[in-house]
């Protein structure tokens, strides 16, 4: 839709950053860093694979039925749940799953380019810059059903705003209610930032047409109900008991300051700043170019996706990092309401829209290694499942520091691949009320059966949940498990792996199979 949107430009006056073999190529380019890795390296990812093994195979495995129960709900949150449904019966799940993730940026740079046609005319240059923002921290987290909701609200608040400048308001009003039923059930965060798009947008078009402020705001509220209706299944999800977590951590500045300058995280700390800088001097300088301007349209949206970023606590829900999640796409509404002024000249346009590329080219390729170099680090340690039998009891612990340092390990939730290949069970999985449909069911591991008992570290850390590594070799069940996988750990008392009997290493990992089931504290009290 974009391309085609861009392509309806008279050839003689369109630049080349205009044209519809570029759009196309743009929008292609954002799917490369995703082209290499069989398994997006994505934090959370793998521990959402795990979900959608027992979804689909629960039915017909004895080995996922000894772990886990599964019960379909109509949620906020069932995007890609929904999307692997019939992508699996097709490719199989690890492939079925990255050619849906591998869609996502594409697609939000697609909304991105596409909003920017609708407000400026013609694509400004200026909206290249935005691109990379598809590839924001809440991406390279793995919150997959936000991002993909996210690049379909932007798809959809480009229709919105099409449909509205062709005066096609009653076909805007009934198209409307689906879509915002469909960005819902993908994840609830999509349907709500269309929302406050979609009001700010109208609301500046109400006051174009000469209406006073507060009449302009009432009529914009008006149109905004058609997509007011997943407020009734929002209030059955909550009644039905789906929704239990608690909603806190309000106003929390400093962090709120940290997910700013985290927008681009990725590896490289100072590249990934530096490139974060980038874009701000780009919005720092068209608030005083002769030849920018911003869109009063997008750029109400960029001041009331502040304000909802201002107001959001950190936990909605039970759910944690509701407010970093807007960050790069609150940024990319305001790069892409910089449009270029008419005495701007052809040549300055040429010149922004090839800085333009070239950023992107450099993040792009950045982020390319990157994740080839996370890739090589999943391919060495999933050869440990190559020692796994099938539904095989295993508990994991996956090392960390305290400290939160830039370059993530992207491990956390790496054993439940093991849920995948090998039907076993793995101690990652998420019990958050509301945020998921699988449930754990396995008394015996009680204390060793859910996130985050599979993170350890080296000494305790002030404030965190996790487990010395000493203390979780020491005290883990062993009646309950087989096998114990240690993926990059912190260094351990070797007593502590008396009993068990080592069947696969590579550096300090290791996968040992439990031979004696008393603990060491057992042992001790028997000498």
């Amino acid at each position: 839709m974009t391309v085609g949107a861009i392509g309806n430009d008279d050839e003689k006056l369109r630049g080349w950053w205009q044209t519809r073999s570029f759009a196309f190529a743009l929008v292609l380019l954002t799917a490369l860093p995703l082209v290499w890795p069989d398994i997006p390296p994505l934090v959370d990812l793998p521990g959402h694979m795990g979900r959608y093994e027992v979804q689909l195979n629960l039915a017909s495995s004895p080995g996922l039925q000894r772990f886990y129960d599964f019960d379909w709900a109509l949620i906020g949150n069932l995007g890609l749940d929904l999307l692997v449904i019939g992508a699996a019966k097709l490719f199989g799940l690890e492939l079925a799953v990255k050619l849906i993730v591998i869609a996502i940026p594409p697609l939000t740079v697609a909304g991105f380019l596409w909003v920017a046609r609708e407000v400026a005319g013609r694509l400004p240059p200026t909206a290249i810059f935005a691109a990379p923002l598809a590839y924001g921290f809440p991406f390279h987290f793995g919150f997959l059903n936000f991002a993909l909701s996210m690049a379909l609200a932007f798809l959809a608040f480009a229709l919105w705003l099409r449909l509205a400048r062709l005066g096609h308001l009653a076909m805007r009003a009934a198209i409307f209610v689906p879509i915002s039923f469909l960005i819902w059930l993908v994840h609830t965060y999509g349907w709500g930032t269309l929302g406050v798009m979609a009001f700010s947008a109208e609301l500046v078009r109400q006051y174009d047409l000469g209406r006073p402020f507060l009449k302009a705001g009432f009529r914009a509220g008006l149109h905004c109900l058609v997509l007011a209706p997943p407020v009734l299944l929002m209030l059955l999800w909550r009644s039905g008991g789906h929704v239990e977590g608690r909603t806190i951590d309000w106003f929390n500045w400093e962090r709120k300051f940290d997910w700013l300058i985290m927008a681009l995280r990725d590896r490289w700390e100072i590249f990934d700043l530096a490139s974060l800088a980038l874009i701000g001097l780009l919005l720092l300088f068209a608030l005083f170019s002769r030849r920018l301007e911003y869109s009063r349209n997008l750029a109400a949206s960029a001041v009331f996706l502040a304000l909802v970023y201002l107001l959001l606590p950190r936990i909605v829900f039970g759910s944690a990092y509701a407010d970093m999640r807007l960050v790069p796409y609150m940024i990319a509404v305001a790069v892409i309401a910089i449009r270029l002024k008419p005495s701007a000249g052809r040549r300055f346009a040429g010149v922004l829209a090839a800085l333009g590329i070239a950023f992107l080219l450099v993040r792009t390729m950045s982020t390319t290694v990157s994740f080839w170099l996370y890739d090589r680090s999943y391919d060495r340690l999933l050869t440990a499942l190559n020692h796994v039998p099938p539904d095989a009891r295993m508990v994991s612990f996956v090392g960390r520091g305290c400290a939160d340092p830039w370059t993530m390990s992207r491990l956390e939730h790496l054993p439940a691949l093991a849920i995948v290949r090998r039907h076993a069970f793995s101690n990652d999985q998420w019990a958050m009320a509301g945020a998921q449909l699988l449930e754990v069911d396995y008394p015996a591991a009680r204390g060793f059966d859910t996130d985050p008992s599979q993170i350890v570290t080296a000494t305790s850390c002030r404030g965190e949940g996790w487990r010395t590594i000493d203390r979780a070799l020491a005290n883990f069940p062993r009646n309950a498990f087989d096998y114990v996988w240690l993926i990059e750990p912190p260094a351990y008392a070797p007593v502590l792996a008396r009993g068990m009997e080592e069947v696969w290493r590579s550096g300090a990992s290791v996968l040992y199979r439990v031979v004696d089931r008393s603990t060491p504290g057992d042992r001790q009290r028997g000498q």
